[in-house]
């Protein structure tokens, strides 16, 4: 099956979610996210960063200066989140 094809029975929000995931503005979004984890991880260590979120301060997931960097847990940056 190739990409952004759907199965006969599959629902018309996974189809949509798939052709999302597979778009370029997310696959440089998703990038971005785990770069600024790796940088996290090799700044405050792997097991500090375990289980918790790396919060981007100003919201945009492409400023990925360490000042701009903090580590919180996933509860707290959901809840920041979604105030914006």
């Amino acid at each position: 099956m190739k990409k952004g094809q759907r199965k006969p029975n599959a629902k018309k929000r996974s189809v949509y979610q798939r052709k999302y995931n597979l778009s370029k503005e997310q696959t440089e979004r998703r990038s971005s996210r785990n770069k600024a984890r790796r940088k996290m991880a090799k700044s405050v260590g792997k097991s500090a960063i375990k289980g918790k979120d790396v919060h981007h301060k100003d919201g945009n997931p492409k400023n990925n200066s360490r000042s701009n960097l903090s580590v919180s847990s996933v509860k707290k940056n959901r809840k920041n989140n979604k105030r914006k």
